[in-house]
């Protein structure tokens, strides 16, 4: 006897498994790793605990900017060595604890206390400090508010912000080599043309799509039931 095949059942994607997977995908972009954190992780192993360490990283760096820095020197690097050192190995872990969500305003508070402590050390501008810590500031809100609304920015945007690690590395080096303000200067300008064009050209973007696709479904209640057969029939035909 010949039977009818039968269609394969599509399986029904687990609503708990769902939500783990983005809570982490949340969590990793709000980390802001750069490409140095996304080439290192996945030699890393499991990691370490998230929370204790970017914790210990922040009071590390505020004991380290309460002790005082140099004004120049290498010694300027070690606010950056401890957060590479203590956070870039959290990197690997799936951040699906229940103090998890901990993480990446720790890490955030750490870079932006590394910043300002190297760059007050090595006379910064206070203005450029401010306007840095305030580009990067806005970067992190309008993540926060996209992933919110289920609007992902694109990978790419997190590569060439440099993410905390790398900028991080670079106001050191500067700071060490004697030439902390034109390093500012320069990744300031970076970062806000960067981040200020991605985020107003995805916007319009989108709302530019949202207003399309509110025509279309006024166009289609306006339509007759006459008019919605016959371009149903018409596209039929050409079909």
């Amino acid at each position: 006897m010949i039977t009818q095949p039968q269609a394969m059942a599509t399986p029904t994607p687990d609503p708990d498994e769902e939500r783990r997977r983005i809570q982490t995908a949340r969590l990793l972009a709000y980390r802001d790793d750069g490409p140095l954190v996304q080439a290192l992780a996945p030699r890393l192993g499991r990691g370490l605990p998230p929370v204790p360490a970017a914790l210990v990283a922040l009071l590390a760096v505020a004991g380290v900017t309460v002790a005082g820095l140099p004004e120049s020197g290498p010694m300027l690097l070690v606010p950056v060595a401890i957060a590479l050192l203590l956070i870039l190995p959290t990197a690997p872990r799936d951040h699906l604890g229940r103090l998890d969500w901990l993480t990446p305003p720790l890490l955030r508070g750490t870079e932006f206390l590394a910043t300002i402590a190297i760059g007050l050390a090595a006379d910064a501008p206070k203005w450029l400090l401010f306007v840095l810590v305030y580009v990067v500031g806005y970067h992190t809100y309008d993540t926060v508010y996209r992933t919110r609304q289920s609007i992902w920015p694109p990978a790419w945007v997190f590569r060439a912000g440099l993410g905390w690690e790398l900028r991080l590395l670079i106001i050191g080096v500067g700071a060490a080599a004697g030439l902390v303000t034109p390093v500012l200067a320069v990744l300031t300008a970076y970062l806000f043309v960067l981040f200020a064009v991605e985020s107003v050209t995805s916007w319009v973007r989108l709302d530019k799509a949202s207003a399309q696709a509110g025509a279309d479904a006024e166009q289609d209640l306006e339509a007759s039931p006459e008019e919605a057969m016959e371009q149903a029939t018409g596209e039929a035909e050409k079909a």
